[in-house]
C-alpha cells in the first residue's frame, strides 16, 4: 500500500488493528503532511482543552500542607486533595474539639487515605485502560466531592476513618490517569511543561487554600463549625466541577470534538515520533511480565518512595516553626502562602530546565542539593527563641523538593510504551509514592521534639540515596539506548537515530540523516545512501523493549 509520502508499506498488519491504538483506524498505515504551523495549531487546541481540564481537576485535588497542626500528619511531597487539604485546616479551626479526635486517632484518619491509595492501585491500573477517560475522570471527581461533603457531617472517628478511605480510594487513579492523559495527547519534548502545569497546582493550591481557610474561618455561624464551612465549600465545588468535565473532556484524538476532521490526523501524525502511543483499551498481560523484569520499573519505584519519604519533613518542620512563631490560627494559615508560592515557582522553573536542555536526570539531581542544605540548617540551627527566622529560611529551602515528582512523572511516561505497560508503571509510582507518604512521618518521634536530629540524619541519607538512584537510572536508561542500537542493526537499520519528539520544532519521524554503509569490493569501499521509514510500528501498542525504533530519554 503506498502512503501518502510515497513509501511502499511492507508491514504485515493483518493482527495490528485488533491489538493497536485506537488512532489506528482513524490513520492507517498512511502517513499525513504536516507543517510547523499545524504542529502549533493543534497544540494550542489542545493546550485549551485538554490542559485546562487538567489543571482545574488537579487544583481540587491538590493537598499543600496544613499551616499549624497539633499533630503530625502525612508528607504532602505528592498530590493530594485539595478537598483533603482542609483536614489540616479543620484541625486548625476546631475539628479535632468537635470530633474528640486523639492525637493517634487524628494521625491514623490522615494515613488512611494514603493506605486507601495503595489497595487500590491495582484496579486502578485495569480502570485507566478499560474505562473511556470521558468517563472516569468525573466519576473519580464526583466521588471525591460526595466523601469530601460528607466529612462536614462526621461527628466521630469512625466517621471521618470512612470519608478520608473513600477519599484515597477516588484518588487512587489521578496521578496515573493525568501522567497517561498527557503522554496521549502532547509530544515528548512538550511533556515536562504540561506535567509542571497541573502538578504545580500543590503549590497554588496551598497559596489558595490559606487564604480560603482564613476567609471562611471568619465566617460566623450558629448552624455549622468553621470547619464544617471549609469541607462543604470545597466538596460542593468539587461536584459541581464533575458534569463540566464530562461536557468538555474527550477519550482521544480520534473522538475530540475541538479537532476538526483536517486536523484529528494531523495531531495524531504529530505523536508518531514519540513511539509510546496513543491509547488502547486492551489489557495486556505480556506488558506487565516485561516490567516486573525491568530494573527500570523499580528504579521508578525507588525514585518515588525516596522522594514522599524524605518528603515528610515538611509536615514535621512546617507546623512546628510556624507554631512557634505565636501567630494566632488566622495568621498562621496564610503564612503557608510564600511556600505555597515557592513550590510553584520551583516545578515550573525545574521542568522548564529539563524541557530546555532535555536532561531530566541532571536536573532532578541538581534540585536535592538545595534540599540537603535545608535540611543541615534545620539540623544544625538552635531551635530556641529568635532563631525562627533561619528555621523559616531552612523550611522554605525544601520546597525544592516538590520539583522532584513531576520531573519523574515526565520521565517515566517519556520512557515507557504500550498503554497497559505505562498504566501498571503509573500505578507502582503512585503506590511507591503512597507508601512514602505511610513510612515518611515514622521516621520523626514525638520524643525527639523539638530538634528531631534523629529523623533529619535518616532524611539526609534518604535523599543521598535519592540522587544515588537518579544517577543509577540515568546509566541504566543510556546502556538500554545502547541494545536498543544493537537490535536496530541486527534489523537492518541505522544504529543511530535522530529523536524529532524531542526536538523543540515538528519534524517527521523518518526525516533522519542518511546512513553512509561501506561495501568492501576488494581493496575499496562503494558509498552508498539509504534512507530508512521509521514509525510504522508507533501505533501498534508495543512496549518500548518491543519496538526497536524506540529512544530513551535521559
Amino acid at each position: 500500500m503506498a502512503s501518502e509520502k510515497g513509501f511502499v508499506d511492507t508491514v504485515d498488519r493483518s493482527d495490528v488493528g485488533r491489538h493497536g491504538d485506537t488512532a489506528l483506524a482513524l490513520i492507517g498505515s498512511t502517513r499525513v503532511s504536516l507543517t510547523e504551523e499545524d504542529n502549533k495549531r493543534i497544540r494550542r487546541k489542545t493546550d485549551r482543552v485538554i490542559l485546562v481540564i487538567l489543571i482545574w481537576v488537579y487544583f481540587l485535588q491538590v493537598q499543600p500542607p496544613p499551616p499549624h497542626c497539633l499533630t503530625r500528619q502525612l508528607a504532602n511531597g505528592r498530590p493530594q486533595i485539595l478537598d483533603k487539604t482542609v483536614l489540616g485546616y479543620g484541625a486548625t479551626f476546631g475539628l479535632l474539639k468537635a470530633t474528640k479526635l486523639t492525637g493517634n486517632q487524628y494521625s491514623f484518619v490522615g494515613s488512611i487515605a494514603p493506605i486507601a491509595q495503595l489497595a487500590w492501585q491495582p484496579v486502578s491500573a485495569v480502570l485507566i485502560v478499560k474505562v473511556p477517560h470521558r468517563i472516569l475522570m468525573p466519576c473519580l471527581l464526583l466521588g471525591w466531592g460526595i466523601a469530601q461533603s460528607a466529612m462536614a457531617a462526621c461527628h466521630s472517628f469512625g466517621d471521618l476513618l470512612a470519608a478520608r478511605f473513600f477519599l484515597g480510594v477516588f484518588e487512587g487513579g489521578c496521578l496515573p490517569l493525568f501522567s497517561i492523559i498527557t503522554s496521549q495527547w502532547y509530544r515528548r519534548s512538550e511533556q515536562p511543561l504540561r506535567v509542571a502545569a497541573w502538578y504545580g497546582t500543590n503549590g497554588l493550591a496551598t497559596m489558595v487554600a490559606s487564604a480560603l481557610s482564613y476567609g471562611l474561618g471568619h465566617i460566623p455561624s450558629s448552624v455549622l463549625e468553621s470547619w464544617q464551612i471549609i469541607f462543604l465549600f470545597v466538596g460542593l465545588v468539587t461536584i459541581v466541577s464533575a458534569p463540566v468535565v464530562y461536557w468538555k473532556l474527550d477519550n482521544d484524538i480520534p473522538s475530540a470534538r475541538f479537532l476538526s476532521p483536517e486536523d484529528k490526523p494531523k495531531a495524531v501524525e504529530r505523536l508518531r515520533a514519540n513511539q509510546t502511543g496513543t491509547g488502547t483499551h486492551e489489557f495486556k498481560t505480556s506488558h506487565i511480565l516485561e516490567l516486573v523484569l525491568e530494573p527500570k520499573t523499580w528504579l521508578w519505584v525507588a525514585l518515588s518512595m525516596l522522594l514522599n519519604v524524605g518528603a515528610g519533613v515538611t509536615n514535621t518542620f512546617g507546623p512546628l516553626i510556624i507554631g512557634g512563631l505565636g501567630f494566632d490560627k488566622y495568621t498562621a494559615s496564610l503564612l503557608n502562602i510564600p511556600f505555597g508560592a515557592l513550590q510553584l515557582l520551583v516545578i515550573l522553573w525545574s521542568s522548564w530546565m529539563a524541557q530546555r536542555f532535555r536532561l531530566k536526570s541532571v536536573v532532578l539531581f541538581s534540585i536535592v542539593l538545595p534540599v540537603i542544605a535545608g535540611l543541615v540548617m534545620l539540623y544544625t540551627i538552635s531551635h530556641t527563641k529568635g532563631h525562627e527566622g533561619a528555621l523559616m529560611a531552612g523550611y522554605y529551602l525544601l520546597a525544592f523538593l516538590f520539583g522532584g515528582n513531576p520531573l519523574i512523572v515526565a520521565w517515566i511516561v517519556g520512557n515507557t510504551a504500550g498503554t497497559t505497560k505505562k498504566s501498571v508503571v503509573m500505578s507502582l509510582y503512585n503506590a511507591a509514592s503512597s507508601a512514602g507518604n505511610i513510612v515518611g512521618p515514622l521516621l520523626f518521634n514525638s520524643a525527639d521534639a523539638p530538634t528531631y536530629h534523629p529523623g533529619l540524619k535518616g532524611v539526609l541519607g534518604i535523599f543521598v540515596a535519592l540522587a544515588a538512584c537518579t544517577v543509577l537510572q540515568a546509566a541504566n536508561l543510556v546502556f538500554l539506548n545502547r541494545l536498543q542500537e544493537r537490535k536496530r542493526v541486527k534489523n537492518g537499520k541505522a544504529a543511530k537515530l535522530i529523536d524529532h519528539s524531542m526536538e523543540d520544532t515538528y519534524h517527521d519521524a523518518d526525516e533522519q540523516v542518511d546512513v553512509d554503509v561501506g561495501l568492501a569490493e576488494g581493496d575499496e569501499k562503494v558509498a552508498t545512501r539509504r534512507h530508512d521509514r521509521l514509525g510504522d510500528h508507533a501505533f501498534e501498542d508495543l512496549t518500548d523493549r518491543q519496538n526497536d525504533e524506540f529512544v530513551y530519554i535521559y
